[in-house]
């Protein structure tokens, strides 16, 4: 595997939220609007991007492999939940609007199986590079689900699109007009846990069919060839 298609594989082929459907807790609850959503992105882009290359590390040492590897799951929760920490402190300091908004979800990402999953099936048996490229790949595909999540979950439920409220910086898009003119009514049932699930559940069956679509283009190519 090529580092591009290492990358590449977090995006789409395996997306944790969308394909591998992980991380479902974090994902439904912090969507109510586009900031949430990146902000949670950018904290689990530093824990598993860190949390990748420190277990790499560890574990590419065949002497410190040999003594961890008996009890690396309580190892790599350590080094994750060191790494949340840091994030929590961090949020907290710099962008106290954002750490009160995500709440309890912040170091609940400690328990997050999307980092402790490739932790144990990637960092711990890859180089520290191919450890990086992996976390960094399959970060930005969770940051990707989070924020379709949210752009359709904001839109429909509050008209508008909340990019920035932080550092005294308000970047937020009004849909109301938009919404208007297709003949809809902001709805709040989107951004209630009922209208997350749904949410989720037509954007996985579009997913769904538009893969279906494209291997059976595929299949079809390949016969005729």
């Amino acid at each position: 595997m090529t580092q591009r298609e290492n990358f590449v594989k977090g995006l789409f082929k395996e997306n944790p939220l969308f394909i591998s459907v992980l991380g479902m807790c974090p994902s439904l609850a912090t969507t109510k609007t586009l900031e949430n959503a990146i902000g949670m992105g950018i904290a689990v882009l530093f824990v598993l991007t860190l949390s990748n290359l420190i277990i790499s590390l560890l574990m590419s040492n065949k002497k410190i492999a040999e003594l961890v590897k008996p009890v690396r799951i309580p190892v790599y929760i350590v080094v994750i939940a060191t790494l949340v920490t840091i994030v929590e402190m961090l949020t907290h300091a710099f962008v106290p609007v954002l750490y009160q908004s995500l709440g309890v979800f912040i170091p609940l990402i400690v328990v997050n199986c999307i980092i402790l999953g490739r932790a144990e099936a990637f960092a711990s048996n890859h180089k520290p590079l191919d450890a990086v490229v992996d976390g960094v790949g399959m970060a930005l595909g969770y940051m990707g689900g989070l924020m379709l999540l949210a752009l359709v979950r904001e839109s429909l439920g509050y008209g508008s699109l909340t990019v920035l409220n932080q550092f005294g910086v308000t970047i937020k898009l009004n849909l109301v007009p938009v919404l208007n003119f297709l003949g809809i009514a902001p709805m709040e049932f989107f951004v209630q846990p009922a209208g997350a699930f749904l949410t989720f559940g037509f954007l996985l069956a579009a997913i769904v069919v538009f893969s279906n679509k494209k291997a059976e283009k595929a299949k079809k190519g390949s016969e005729a060839a």
